[in-house]
């Protein structure tokens, strides 16, 4: 080998030396950041269960964590473990989601406990193919649950554990719109190897997401790696990127939606069309809607016009 590739060879090593120092300290840090800082919610108690990490996760997604304490708090009390909510009629599930907003969640937790009760004896499972065979459980929640529940190392990437590597380690304010195979790579190697290290790196994380590196405005001045994340250091850039995309509600076939669900959810008996056709003007838009409420699952036509939310069978 000639002195010039040893020298590139050289560099190269020296390279992935310092970005394993420097990952080493980005972990050692964050997680530092977190045991003083972390908000203290109930489903990362002590006491905590593996259904209660299943319900908050499930709770959690696209959801406020403010709107979702109180109701995960109360679900917990009605439904302390799978069997309990098994045995329970869907519609009481539904009921009880009230204005989580997308209620198919509920219905996906419900079929989910039936599992647990049917497979599992009466537990969450603890591998991740069981976890992802769970009805409405994609990758990220199998893989908090397995973090979160479990102690075990997985690769957690929400909004937030994608935000915070976007920019500490890409420099780029946001991430691409969908998870590219190189970002799955990024984060697999950020994540420490032994179990109890990784799960505390993925909550760690994902709460210096949600409260410093945020979206619209991040606390850099506040941030424990700042000093190495590659966005700050390069002036924080604006995106440049596709543009992203934002959800609106308002005259939406989900708004309707969620007109028709808070009159079935009211109502302790079958609910006739004309009752549900008061909820928005466009007949077309609303009978959309319903067709779609019914395709999930969410509602039974019980008899001629009649409509609840859905029942054992």
């Amino acid at each position: 080998m000639n002195s010039r590739h040893q020298n590139t060879r050289i560099s190269r090593f020296r390279a992935a030396d310092a970005m394993m120092l420097t990952m080493n300290s980005v972990q050692t840090r964050v997680i530092d950041w977190y045991h003083q800082n972390a908000r203290e919610l109930p489903w990362r108690s002590p006491d905590r269960t593996p259904w209660g990490v299943l319900v908050s996760e499930i709770m959690l997604a696209q959801t406020p964590v403010a709107r979702v304490e109180p109701a995960w708090v109360d679900w917990m009390q009605r439904w302390p473990v799978p069997a309990a909510l098994a045995a329970d009629q869907p519609a009481e599930a539904i009921r009880h989601w009230d204005r989580l907003g997308y209620p198919r969640r509920a219905l996906w937790l419900h079929q989910s406990a039936v599992v647990c009760v049917e497979r599992f004896d009466g537990e969450v499972p603890q591998t991740y193919d069981e976890l992802r065979a769970l009805p409405g459980v994609g990758d990220y929640t199998a893989c908090a649950v397995l973090a979160f529940a479990y102690g075990r190392r997985s690769v957690v990437l929400d909004t937030n554990v994608r935000r915070v590597l976007s920019r500490v380690w890409s420099g780029s304010q946001y991430p691409a719109a969908s998870i590219t195979s190189a970002e799955r790579a990024t984060a697999a190697a950020c994540v420490p190897a032994d179990d109890v290290t990784a799960a505390q790196w993925s909550v760690a994380a994902m709460e210096l997401g949600a409260l410093i590196c945020t979206s619209a405005s991040p606390h850099c001045g506040e941030c424990p790696v700042q000093d190495v994340c590659a966005w700050n250091l390069a002036g924080k850039p604006a995106y440049d990127g596709p543009p992203r995309k934002t959800q609106k509600f308002a005259g939406t076939d989900r708004q309707v939606r969620g007109k028709l669900m808070a009159v079935l959810r009211q109502s302790a008996k079958p609910v006739t069309k004309d009752e549900l056709d008061l909820v928005w003007p466009d007949a077309i838009q609303r009978a959309r809607a319903l067709d779609t409420l019914i395709a999930d699952g969410l509602v039974d036509l019980v008899e001629d016009d009649h409509f609840t939310l859905p029942t054992n069978t």
